[in-house]
């Protein structure tokens, strides 16, 4: 092929990349979805702190846990909302859940998939490999929200609503926010004053977080569950500190950081483990 006719063709092919092959989802436990060549990159070792240390959201924990092992066992189960306070185990929740669905159910091939906010477009595609396949796919979406004039929520619509080919049996969709309705309140308050139709101008928008059969609140801690996150920590890790001692510093922590939460909790803790020369032996 002469010069020209080269450059024409790569130029080509970069516009209409080749379809992604079929994914080996059992190269991993879980995966990162990416976009521009599509493809699914295996997790080596995923980032999470066990189960059992998810303290002051039992509720919600225990209620998420059911719901992956229906899921896993190839029985009905809902589409996950997690949302509230910054820093309260949203994430931390739904990695743990699959690594304790698959303690609990080994023979299940749970997979979980993460999916960045602006790939979201790109989940049709996505759908299409995982549709038939043997495994059982959680899709997880970490800190979703919608601004004024984003457009990616409707691509959403295709996991959690499934059009016209249905949500494949074999998919479930978690996501976390900060926002129960994944857009700011002003935002939603503004466009209600400002429209036409009042009714109409956000419910697209808004009623989106209705199509999640599971809403999952979490909500600011108080000191003594901050307090007993810690003493948990330092439990599973061997960190051998006087009470007092770690009580003062913790609390002090909490104080430089403006609130608690269990994410500051975790931060104290790593600090303290190094200033004790103590590995955390396990956590990515």
């Amino acid at each position: 092929m002469s010069g020209p006719l080269s450059r024409i063709a790569a130029a080509l092919e970069r516009m209409s990349p080749a379809p992604m092959p079929a994914p080996d989802l059992d190269a991993a436990e879980a995966f990162v979805w990416h976009v521009a060549p599509d493809r699914l990159d295996p997790v080596a070792q995923v980032s999470r702190i066990p189960f059992d240390l998810l303290l002051g959201i039992d509720r919600a924990r225990d209620t998420l846990l059911a719901n992956t092992l229906q899921f896993a066992r190839g029985l009905p189960a809902n589409n996950a909302l997690l949302w509230g306070a910054r820093g309260m185990g949203k994430s931390s929740l739904v990695k743990a859940v699959h690594a304790e669905a698959l303690a609990r159910a080994p023979d299940c091939r749970l997979r979980l998939v993460e999916i960045q906010r602006e790939d979201l477009p790109s989940i049709q595609r996505l759908l299409r490999h995982l549709r038939g396949a043997a495994q059982r796919v959680i899709l997880f979406c970490d800190d979703l929200s919608f601004s004024h004039d984003d457009q990616h929520y409707k691509s959403l619509k295709a996991v959690l609503d499934g059009g016209i080919e249905g949500r494949p049996e074999n998919v479930l969709f978690y996501a976390t926010s900060n926002r129960r309705h994944l857009m700011p309140r002003d935002m939603i308050e503004n466009e209600r004053a400002t429209a036409i139709s009042p009714s109409e101008a956000t419910e697209e928008k808004v009623s989106l977080s209705d199509r999640f059969g599971l809403w999952l609140g979490f909500h600011p801690c108080g000191q003594d569950e901050y307090l007993a996150m810690i003493d948990g920590y330092c439990a599973a890790w061997g960190v051998d500190v006087p009470e007092t001692r770690l009580r003062a510093e913790a609390i002090e922590w909490a104080a430089t950081r403006g609130g608690r939460s269990g994410r500051v909790a975790w931060q104290f803790f790593c600090d303290l483990a190094g200033r004790e020369g103590r590995r955390l032996e396990g956590v990515a």
